[in-house]
């Protein structure tokens, strides 16, 4: 593979989705199945654990626009193939923390790879190497790495059942050290920096629309609130609402095969103006919450409904600002617009168990509600705008 090639191949496709399940899962998704057992031998509060992930999200913020830059700067291969094992150096450090400062510093580490090697540096990545070639990847990748949750959470489990919960951290330590690095060297080409640098001095560079950029923004930050807000507490609202325990698990694990059945759809669907897929997105993420709140009788159908909607929320996150803002600013921008993102999904954990705590599984829907419709709306106005540019 040159760097003069548009498209990268199905194989690199594939093998950058299969690398997106493994940091995802050793990163964001580990302490879904992990926190239970090292509360339970360290005796550590809940809040401080699974704070833990807060601090993970807020160094990553931080770190966002710097990642763009290097990505600018030097290409993206070198920072994705060596976000494996800063991942995999936070894990080892959590595997020997019998303190509490050593736990938080193992999760300070690994926002640090989050930042080096998640969808924002990817796709910053291919959108330097190809520009709006990049599009069909980024929809391949978030289809496979759609089933992180669904097959890292199982492998976890079980290794901590088997060996527990340190030496997990140790196993999958080691495969990040083995695979990440090797396996991004083969797939991605060198080079991105250069096909940036060309872009950013041509003539047809362009400007950034701002009143475009903080639509995008907000769209961005508003739907990782609602998915983080759903990840962490689904369960618990579920149970809230009167569901029992296996029932509301049972109803959460809908989510995962609904959000790939929907990427799938998004690739049958062809090449229409990632615009359309926002729309979708965001207005199937406010049926489905709406559907859950005020329709207990078909919380699975709402649930499916949701699913499909933050299924499509990847790619949307990857090919609308590749179609709205000049090639030559999007490696920039992915990072710029990233952290409010991050920032969000640190804070959801807190605010909603406040909003919990005080209002209920009632007081957390509606809210969700609130802020879901808020996304349909401005993803209007950006349709307006759109439009009103083409016109």
């Amino acid at each position: 593979m040159t760097t003069d090639v548009r498209h990268p191949s199905a194989s690199a496709i594939i093998g950058l989705g299969v690398l997106q399940i493994l940091v995802w899962g050793g990163s964001f998704f580990i302490l879904a199945v992990m926190a239970e057992p090292i509360m339970r031998e360290t005796g550590w509060a809940s809040q401080w654990v699974y704070g833990a992930l807060s601090l993970s999200l807020m160094v990553s913020a931080v770190l966002a626009p710097l990642s763009s830059r290097l990505v600018a700067r030097y290409g993206g291969r070198p920072q994705l193939a060596g976000s494996g094992a800063v991942v995999a150096l936070g894990l080892l450090i959590m595997a020997g923390s019998h303190g509490l400062p050593l736990f938080l510093l193992a999760w300070a580490v690994i926002g640090v790879g989050m930042a080096m090697g998640l969808y924002e540096a990817l796709f910053s990545t291919l959108g330097a190497l190809y520009a709006e070639g990049a599009g069909r990847a980024i929809t391949g990748i978030t289809l496979i790495s759609g089933f992180a949750s669904t097959l890292s959470w199982p492998a976890v489990a079980l290794l901590i059942e088997h060996v527990g919960w340190r030496e997990a951290c140790v196993a999958y330590a080691c495969v990040l050290l083995v695979v990440v690095a090797p396996l991004y060297l083969k797939v991605l080409p060198k080079g991105g920096q250069r096909e940036q640098a060309k872009r950013a001095s041509s003539t047809e560079t362009g400007t950034v629309d701002r009143r475009l950029y903080l639509l995008l923004t907000a769209i961005f930050a508003l739907g990782a609130i609602i998915m983080t807000a759903v990840a962490v507490q689904l369960v618990a609202v579920l149970q809230g609402l009167g569901h029992s325990l296996p029932a509301a698990i049972g109803l959460a694990a809908m989510l995962g095969p609904s959000q790939v059945a929907s990427r799938i759809l998004q690739i049958i669907a062809g090449k229409r103006h990632p615009i359309w897929t926002a729309l979708f997105s965001v207005s199937l993420v406010a049926l489905g919450l709406l559907l859950v709140a005020f329709a207990p009788g078909i919380t699975a159908l709402g649930l499916l409904i949701f699913g499909c909607g933050n299924g499509l929320r990847a790619i949307v996150r990857g090919l609308l600002p590749l179609a709205l803002m000049p090639p030559a600013q999007y490696v920039l921008l992915m990072g710029r617009m990233s952290r409010p993102s991050l920032i969000g999904q640190a804070l959801t954990p807190l605010v909603g168990g406040y909003l919990f705590a005080h209002f209920g599984a009632m007081g957390v829907l509606g809210t969700l509600c609130l802020l879901a419709l808020a996304n349909v709306v401005l993803v209007l106005v950006v349709m307006r705008q759109v439009r009103g540019q083409a016109a």
